[in-house]
């Protein structure tokens, strides 16, 4: 690009830095030496290439979405978190809030993120144990007590089950008195990525996207602020896969999506910005960075170029970061404090919109709330103390960073096309090409495999001392005492299941059956289940009792052996 070029696209930038809201708060440094908002090429030098990089809120957007950075708004502190029933988990919630959190994440446990109520016999030892157990709207009701739905955004982690718990998350707002119309937040519901990674489904993929593609309907017209899809590469990286192949299976999901979209007869224009994605944040500090880079790029050009989005809020990638729970380690836990930092920086250089940062304790078990506190100081003082906020990509322009973003663009291109060839013969599904090549991918166990190489690489290269782990296969001496970690009493399983057990005996059956059956007969005449599943949410049908239906109706997914 030569340097007329850069100066037009430096006066651009100024043009909308300048009309854009800024934080009232001050952009010096600790010295108290000024800072300019953004950086870029010296007056009048040409930078071959330039393009690529740009500016902060131009296309291609690989210095982030909007000209401020983070002077205009800072990241959202999401933190994520559930355990035991929805009391224990809404005075987390509480606390989070009170001690500056910015918005809501809902952990969910086993049972429900696999649709199964607290007494199904496959519930068994799991309630509440990994997050918090829900069985209708009425826990949802109690999970949201004196926190008003209409002044918080709240990003819910689930995706076999997503569309009813969503229906329950309407429920307990309409029961507050909210417009359901003012809600704000995401629902992640991504189904690809359960059968590339996570495994946690209902049914075979055809019927889940059917649910997805309601919903995206349903909010588009009903609740036109909340995002209906988060499409996660978080769950794909703790399997173990590499940074460029979260990156391509994540971003691949996306197009999956957005051809899911197109399908329907959506205007790519209009529901494109309520899709979201969520990333891990590793400890391989500049690669993630270079990651979080690319993938802005690579979704604004694809969403331009392929699928024909023409407005700027329709070729934005925007993200949630949460640091690597895999990288936590078990031995010298305290650590993870410092492997956390490192992360959540990673993220916030990446130009993250929102982020969580994992408690020390997590590898162990559910995080302590004195452990959830550190982690929730950390993005604090990262925010307040270290100046990151006054500048826009302040590693924009870096020979490393720009020749990892590069490499990790490439890399992900080329993984694009495998998935893509993965259809026999070019065969076509009605949705798109990319969803040809994702549901063939499933249906081989290519991205398992893959996923499979990349984690038993990097653990031999452990093994063998290649890569170093500090605690784990270096520096292993420690004067560190035994962590006090947070148990879940199996007495919450017996009284969640002695609560679920009233309600459905105080509740009115005749109107939950006929609601399931309404349910059933959407399912079954092709129209959008989604009013019909909300209003057996309002009769206080169970989850379990919803996903029961379907699954009698679609059958249960079994993952095809593999050899």
């Amino acid at each position: 690009m030569d340097s007329e070029q850069i100066s037009a696209g430096r006066d651009r930038w100024q043009a909308r830095y300048d009309a854009a809201r800024k934080r009232d708060a001050d952009f010096t440094t600790i010295s108290g030496s000024d800072v300019e908002p953004v950086y870029g090429p010296p007056e009048g030098s040409e930078v071959p290439g330039f393009e690529r990089v740009g500016w902060p809120g131009e296309f291609p957007y690989t210095r982030g979405i909007h000209p401020t950075g983070y002077r205009g708004k800072p990241w959202t502190i999401r933190q994520f978190a559930g355990f035991g029933n929805a009391e224990q988990t809404n005075e987390r919630y509480r606390m989070i809030l009170a001690a500056g959190g910015g918005g809501l994440s809902v952990a969910f446990d086993m049972p429900t993120l696999m649709g199964y109520d607290s007494d199904s016999p496959r519930s068994l030892g799991e309630v509440g144990h990994c997050g918090v157990a829900i069985d209708s709207a009425a826990d949802m009701e109690v999970l949201f007590r004196d926190i008003p739905l209409g002044d918080v955004t709240t990003s819910m982690t689930i995706s076999g089950p997503a569309v009813p718990v969503f229906c329950m998350y309407l429920v307990a707002a309409e029961r507050q008195g909210v417009d359901i119309g003012k809600l704000n937040g995401t629902l992640q519901t991504d189904i690809f990525k359960e059968y590339i990674a996570q495994k946690e489904w209902l049914f075979d993929p055809e019927p889940h996207l059917r649910l997805i593609g309601d919903l995206m309907e349903f909010t588009a017209e009903k609740v036109p602020a909340y995002k209906p899809l988060s499409v996660s590469g978080y769950h794909i990286r703790e399997a173990g896969s590499t940074a460029a192949q979260e990156l391509a299976f994540t971003l691949a999901d996306g197009f999956g999506y957005v051809e899911l979209g197109l399908s329907r007869g959506l205007d790519v224009d209009v529901f494109a910005p309520g899709l979201s994605f969520f990333f891990d944040a590793h400890v391989e500090f500049f690669e993630e960075i270079a990651k979080f880079r690319a993938a802005r790029r690579i979704w604004a050009r694809w969403l331009r170029d392929v699928y024909g989005a023409k407005t700027e809020k329709a070729q934005w990638l925007r993200f949630h970061t949460q640091t690597a729970g895999v990288s936590l380690t078990a031995q010298q836990p305290d650590n993870n404090v410092v492997r956390t930092a490192i992360e959540a920086l990673a993220g916030i250089l990446g130009g993250t919109n929102s982020l969580h940062t994992n408690a020390l304790d997590e590898v162990l078990a559910l995080p302590s709330a004195k452990s959830a506190e550190i982690a929730l100081r950390t993005q604090q003082v990262i925010m307040e103390e270290t100046g990151v906020t006054n500048v826009a990509d302040p590693l924009g322009g870096s020979w490393y960073v720009e020749a990892l973003t590069d490499r990790i663009e490439a890399e992900a291109e080329a993984i694009f096309q495998r998935i893509k060839d993965l259809a026999p013969n070019g065969a076509q599904h009605p949705i798109g090409p990319m969803t040809a090549g994702l549901l063939r991918g499933i249906e081989d166990g290519w991205f398992t495999s893959e996923i499979a190489e990349a984690s038993f690489a990097y653990q031999r290269a452990v093994e063998k001392g290649d890569k170093r782990v500090v605690g784990v296969n270096v520096h292993t001496d420690s004067i560190e005492e035994p962590l006090e970690i947070l148990r879940i009493s199996h007495e919450v399983e017996r009284e969640q299941v002695r609560v679920l057990g009233d309600r459905k005996t105080h509740r009115d059956n005749a109107a939950v059956q006929a609601a399931l059956a309404t349910m059933l007969e959407a399912a079954r005449s092709g129209a959008n289940m989604v009013p019909a599943m909300l209003d057996a949410a309002r009769a206080e049908a169970t989850l379990g009792e919803i996903c029961d239906t379907l699954r009698a109706e679609w059958g249960v997914y079994r993952e095809p052996a593999r050899i």
